[in-house]
Formats: structure tokens, C-alpha cells, sequence
């Protein structure tokens, strides 16, 4: 390892997938964080490995406030301590549905959270930050014009994922409206058919399922989402394909959310065999069953980081 290889660090949440990334790229080297919580809760933080001069990647996600805390303070020590360059690596934004206010007084938090990383001081060559599939494609523009954002998407993951549960015959499926367009394009990478769900409003709350889009009768769907949460959007899709005549559902998607019970209320349905996602969330690393298989995106990072100029992140 050369002695000028960018130093990575992580959240505490994030210290796995460090290792995986640090695996997957010779040219990475793993950086030591020193942690403590005082009886008060309060934290302490001290960056162990030295980093002046250094180019430097701090991994972290934002989907809790601790957590966007830390991604904050590591920050700013790591520029203070003399870092040549800072690249924050943000597999999972949080808050990435809460991107624009719909009622008068809603709080944008996402574009808080962006303002706030936006905050962290400048090292050197300046600070960049890459962030994963994301929900909304604006949130990039919340982040302040000294920080760079580059949106990393996962295809190339999601597309090996589908390759290795599909068979000869399979549809690549929606789950609403809102990822038509990300399916319709996964599809046509993969050679394959896609189908969306067509639904109907019959009230301010309430909708159903009018019709499915493409021939599913006897075929194996694949549901694809960018995210699952409490898995209800998931569960009702699996049954409109199921009642058009699909005989397997499974589900693929990039980010695992899965808070509290609700990658055992989508288990529990019995309408879908098996979830696939990534590791961008630490939630399905620390759920991963023979239900919920789980592909690391540390190659596709690696890849990422190396490609900047002069394979410097």
C-alpha cells in the first residue's frame, strides 16, 4: 500500500461496510476513530490515524440524527486536523422523502441535512460528496456549491442482483407510479419486459389496483424499488401481479430500510419468496436471513472512488 493511499473512515454504523470497501480497493487504507459515550450521553470522538496531508473518505449515512451528527463532527475534525481532500461517501440519505414542503410550514429536512454536511469546512482541494440512488433526484442541489455532488447509481449491483434470481422468463415489476421510469430502464439493460401497476383514485385516501400494465400470467415478477420501508407499497404490489397471474414474486431494492417489524410483516404476506438489497443501509446487514439476502455495494464504491483524477477521491 503506497504511503499516500486515501485514509478511510466511518460512523460507527458504517465500520462494516469500511472493511468491505478497504477489500475491495488496494489502493484504501482503514482509519481508526477512537469512541467513547460520558455518562451524559454526550460523545467523544477523537481521529486516531493521522491525516494531514491526506486524501481522506468518511463514510456515514443520514438516517438518524445521531448518526448525521457524527458524519458532522468527524467532518470537521478530519479538516481541521489538516486533510488534503474530504470525499463523504453517503450510501443512505435519510429523509430523502421529506425533499420538498407540500403544507404550509412543512420543514424541508433534507435540504437541512445537506445545508448542514454543506457546513463542514473546506480542506484544501475542497470537499466532495457522493450519494447512492437517491429518492428525489434534486437533493443534490440542496448541498452548497463548495461541496461537490456526484449521485452514484447502483445499476450495476441491482442488474447482477436480477441476473442471479431470474430465470428465462421473468418481469421486471414496479411498485407504483413514482419508479416507472427507473424499472422501464433496468428492463431495457436487462433485456427483459417491464410491467407497472395502474391504479385508480377512489378517494382522498383511499386507491386501487385498475389494471397491470404487461402480461404477467404464469411468469415470475420482480419488483424493484429504490427503497423499502414498512413494505406495505411491497406487499400490496406482489398481490396485484399475484391476482394477474404471476406464480413468484420477489423483490430487489438498493436501499433496506426495514424499521421495526417490517421485514417480518413482509415475510409474514407469504406473497413474495425472497428480498434482495445492499448493505447501503446498516439495518439489512444486521437482518439478513435466508429471506433477506444481502449484496454489498463496496466494489461499485471502490470503482467510484477510484475513478476520480488520478484514482484520488
Amino acid at each position: 500500500m503506497k504511503l499516500d493511499s486515501p485514509i478511510v473512515f466511518a460512523s460507527a454504523s458504517y465500520e462494516a461496510l469500511k472493511a468491505r470497501l478497504c477489500l475491495a480497493s488496494p489502493n484504501l487504507q482503514s482509519g481508526e476513530i477512537e469512541r467513547r459515550a460520558f455518562p451524559d450521553s454526550e460523545r467523544y470522538l477523537r481521529v486516531v490515524t493521522q491525516v494531514e496531508d491526506h486524501d481522506v473518505v468518511l463514510l456515514g449515512g443520514t438516517f438518524d440524527d445521531s448518526e448525521t451528527l457524527e458524519i458532522f463532527d468527524l467532518g470537521c475534525g478530519i479538516v481541521r486536523s489538516g486533510a488534503k481532500s474530504l470525499t463523504l461517501v453517503i450510501p443512505y440519505f435519510g429523509y430523502s422523502t421529506m425533499e420538498r414542503a407540500v403544507k404550509n410550514g412543512e420543514v424541508v429536512t433534507a435540504k437541512n441535512r445537506a445545508l448542514l454536511l454543506s457546513a463542514i469546512p473546506n480542506a484544501d482541494t475542497n470537499n466532495r460528496v457522493f450519494l447512492l440512488d437517491l429518492h428525489s433526484e434534486g437533493i443534490p442541489y440542496y448541498f452548497e456549491a463548495r461541496l461537490r455532488t456526484t449521485h452514484v447509481y447502483a445499476k450495476p449491483v441491482i442488474h447482477n442482483i436480477v441476473r442471479r434470481i431470474g430465470d428465462s422468463d421473468f418481469v421486471l415489476g414496479a411498485t407504483d407510479a413514482g419508479r416507472a421510469k427507473w424499472v422501464e430502464s433496468l428492463a431495457n439493460d436487462l433485456g427483459a419486459p417491464a410491467a407497472f401497476i395502474i391504479k385508480r383514485r377512489l378517494d382522498d385516501r383511499t386507491t386501487e389496483v385498475a389494471a397491470v400494465s404487461a402480461s404477467v400470467q404464469g411468469r415470475h415478477v420482480i419488483l424493484y424499488d429504490d427503497m423499502i420501508r414498512s413494505g406495505g407499497t411491497l406487499i400490496g404490489a406482489a398481490r396485484a401481479y399475484l391476482d394477474a397471474g404471476a406464480t413468484r414474486i420477489s423483490a430487489v431494492a438498493t436501499h433496506g430500510v426495514f424499521p421495526d417489524d417490517a421485514l417480518d410483516r413482509i415475510e409474514r404476506s407469504g406473497l413474495i419468496e425472497r428480498v434482495v438489497t445492499t448493505d447501503s443501509h446498516p439495518r439489512a446487514q444486521s437482518l439478513a436471513s435466508s429471506f433477506l439476502e444481502v449484496e454489498s455495494i463496496a466494489g461499485l464504491l471502490a470503482a467510484r472512488l477510484a475513478s476520480q483524477p488520478g484514482g484520488q477521491p
